[in-house]
This record gives C-alpha cells, sequence and structure tokens, in this order.
C-alpha cells in the first residue's frame, strides 16, 4: 500500500509529465511577416541566395519587384490571394534561362509573376545557379469609411 506523501508525489509526477508536451508546443508570439506588407515581398526573414547578385541585393529586389508587379484584374476581383513560386538558372553570364511556374495560386497571378521575374536584371555569379524566387500577391486592407453627417 502507498504511503500517502508518496502517492500525492507520484500525482504529482504524472501532472508534470503530462504537462511538458504542451509546454514544448507553445508557439511563440508570431511577428508581422513582410509578406504582409504588400504584393511582390517574399517571405520575411528568408534569405533568397540569388538575391546576392541583384544590384542593391534582396531588399533592392523585392522593391523592383513589388514596383512592377501588376495585381492581375482577375485575381483582385476575386480576392485570390498567395504566393507564387518562379524557377530559374542564372546562368554564369547574369543571363537567366529556365524559367518557369512551379506554383500558382490562379487568376493570371503566375503569368504576372513570371513576366517581373524576367525583367530582373543580375550581376554575373561565377557559376550556374538553379533557384526560385516566391512573388507574394497580398490584397490591402480596404480603407476604412470615413463616418459623416448627412
Amino acid at each position: 500500500m502507498l504511503q500517502k506523501s508518496s502517492f500525492s508525489q507520484l500525482i504529482f509526477g504524472l501532472l508534470l509529465a503530462a504537462a511538458a508536451p504542451a509546454v514544448a508546443q507553445t508557439a511563440p508570439t508570431p511577428q508581422p511577416a513582410a509578406a504582409e506588407k504588400g504584393a511582390g515581398l517574399g517571405a520575411a526573414g528568408k534569405v533568397i541566395p540569388v538575391a546576392e547578385y541583384y544590384e542593391g541585393g534582396q531588399a533592392a529586389m523585392y522593391d523592383f519587384i513589388a514596383k512592377e508587379l501588376k495585381y492581375p484584374l482577375t485575381a483582385k476581383r476575386n480576392r485570390i490571394q498567395g504566393q507564387c513560386i518562379v524557377s530559374f538558372t542564372l546562368n554564369p553570364d547574369g543571363s537567366m534561362q529556365g524559367v518557369k511556374l512551379v506554383k500558382q495560386v490562379g487568376g493570371g497571378t503566375g503569368e504576372e509573376a513570371l513576366r517581373v521575374v524576367r525583367l530582373l536584371k543580375f550581376n554575373n555569379p561565377e557559376y550556374p545557379i538553379l533557384t526560385s524566387l516566391p512573388i507574394v500577391f497580398k490584397l490591402s486592407a480596404p480603407a476604412p469609411k470615413a463616418a459623416g453627417g448627412e
């Protein structure tokens, strides 16, 4: 027969063991992603290796993409949002070959992502680089309606 103190210690140990997985699975508070700021931006904190060959780096590359990207009308009407991924090989002379769409979300977003990626101009790497580039399509929140008298 168990003594009262060893029984309470056993119960306490079982409670601790049961709580440990719940504590381990607690996710940190998510930070706002760069992709939430607007269309064309890549994933937050994700370094795109080929961006080092773009004049000005990754930030300049995504600024150019955001400036050139035209949200397809069909995607805008249907409120289609998401990430398209374009794959290509960056040649040693700075040209691109094999530009293809790996993932799209529809509504013309894939074609627009291909068009914008083809506009990018890279510096010459020392060797060919097979890479993929995420292009994010995100609609901005509608502006709040002004409250006014009638």
